[in-house]
């Protein structure tokens, strides 16, 4: 399975937003230059991360984007599952394009929604805050000294 650049970048913003002190307000701009993206692509995430609850939006001029709740309030699992499009795994598991013929005798549908059910439950067991264990190692790569944090 692959995820896709759009939950990548989400979870990027998230973990991003999270390294920040409690309360700052970081810009699309501080984020892409961090990770070297691009700046429409994170323009999207940030606008459906803020409507799924997980950032706040501060417009104006001294305004950004900073987390709207706890990182230990965040959960990857349920990220993953608002920002992927699909989990279409195979053609059979999006009964409206299927066209396999084996599908009503195969085996190997079953083995993989098992597969992707613990992904998503491994993912399930993890929140933002797990993975801001290293703050200030990631505060040191993110930010690279252009601000206090």
């Amino acid at each position: 399975m692959r995820m896709t650049m759009y939950t990548d970048f989400s979870l990027r913003v998230l973990i991003y937003l999270g390294a920040k002190n409690k309360g700052d307000l970081s810009t699309i701009k501080d984020i892409s230059e961090a990770y070297g993206i691009s700046k429409n692509h994170l323009m999207k995430v940030t606008y459906d991360l803020g409507k799924l609850g997980y950032i706040e939006t501060i417009r104006g001029r001294g305004g950004g984007i900073r987390l709207a709740m706890e990182p230990g309030e965040i959960n990857v699992g349920q990220v993953v599952r608002k920002t992927e499009d699909d989990f279409h795994l195979v053609e059979c598991f999006d009964c409206q394009a299927n066209r396999c013929v084996i599908t009503p005798a195969c085996g190997l549908r079953r083995a993989l929604n098992r597969a992707l059910k613990a992904y998503l439950t491994v993912l399930d067991e993890y929140t933002l805050a797990d993975f801001l264990n290293n703050k200030d190692v990631l505060a040191n790569l993110l930010f690279n000294d252009r601000q206090d944090i």
